[in-house]
């Protein structure tokens, strides 16, 4: 037998067997690792299109109190500036992977969350304030944006356990150190703390 024989027919057996190794490779779920990790993403993605929605309605809700509250300035000027340093705070892709940035973030966030609970607090000592059209609508947006903030994060959470437990656990530990080079990601912790509303002095 020729040698160009051996070769026509052991072409279809290499065939077969890298179609069989595919078939083996995608039913152990090998894709599981770059699924997850992208629907994770997705959801983090979320999760800072609602904290900027949030940061954009607070120069409204600042402006709005001012008017009628403009001795509240100490308060009104720890909003402004809580939230310039949350959006300053550089954020992308490789944030969900690293510990100190997830955390700068988060810190950052939590510090505009309490700013914005001492002001809605402090909006109390102005009746006039408190039924004026303009701020009532304001702050239903804002009460709005934190429950979808609540539920953004929520999902990312879920979406971090998925892709985290997928890459921990057998098989998916393999495919992610052999193929995907994946990293645990960060997730949200709560704030020390936050189970007390804010204090206000009168």
């Amino acid at each position: 037998m020729s040698l160009s024989s051996v070769s026509t027919i052991r072409r279809p057996f290499a065939v077969a067997a890298m179609a069989l190794l595919g078939l083996v490779l995608a039913g152990c779920g090998v894709n599981n690792v770059p699924t997850l990790e992208e629907k994770a993403k997705a959801s983090w993605s979320e999760v800072q299109n609602q904290y900027q929605r949030r940061a954009d309605l607070i120069p409204n809700l600042v402006e709005t109190v001012k008017g009628y509250a403009a001795q509240e300035r100490e308060v009104l000027t720890a909003v402004v500036e809580a939230r310039a340093k949350a959006s300053q705070v550089k954020v992308d892709a490789s944030t969900i992977t690293d510990p100190a940035k997830f955390k700068e973030y988060q810190e950052a966030q939590n510090q505009l969350s309490g700013a914005l609970g001492r002001l809605l607090v402090t909006v109390e000592r102005y009746p006039d304030l408190k039924s004026n059209q303009n701020f009532l609508a304001l702050q239903s947006q804002l009460e709005g944006t934190e429950n979808r903030v609540t539920v953004a994060r929520r999902d990312y959470i879920q979406a971090v356990q998925a892709f985290n437990t997928e890459i921990r656990t057998f098989p998916g530990v393999i495919w992610a150190r052999l193929f995907w080079g994946a990293k645990a990601m960060e997730t949200f912790a709560a704030t020390a703390g936050a189970e007390r509303p804010p204090a206000v002095k009168f």
